[in-house]
């Protein structure tokens, strides 16, 4: 699929318009294998379900949102570490930023 939007989650993911491998979901939280991924051996995507623009414009309000996806970005970079001997966790801003929708990548490997 072809995405020239500037939200893909929001726009595509979150309304099921293609298949995710999903590694979580709550009703605040999906964790998915990425669509394209850059990475060779692992690249799982962390996200809100609320659309929230970046890390930089988090509130008070999304604290326990965020509190929840800290859990689960330690949950799964685990088992990737223990998988793979290494993860990384990360997360882009501004021009480095996508989709402009708050999400964390977890992966392991060299990149594709």
């Amino acid at each position: 699929m072809n995405y020239f939007g500037t939200d893909f989650y929001c726009d595509v993911a979150l309304k099921g318009l293609v298949p995710l491998e999903k590694e979580y979901e709550s009703e605040n939280v999906l964790a998915y294998r990425h669509t394209r991924p850059h990475w060779a051996k692992v690249h799982i995507v962390v996200m809100p379900k609320k659309h929230i623009h970046s890390f930089t414009t988090l509130t008070v309000e999304d604290m326990p949102i965020l509190l929840e996806i800290i859990e689960v970005l330690k949950t799964i970079a685990a088992k990737v570490e223990k998988e793979y001997g290494a993860a990384r966790i990360l997360t882009n801003l501004g021009k480095y930023q996508d989709s402009k929708h708050l999400h964390f990548h977890i992966n392991s490997g060299d990149p594709l």
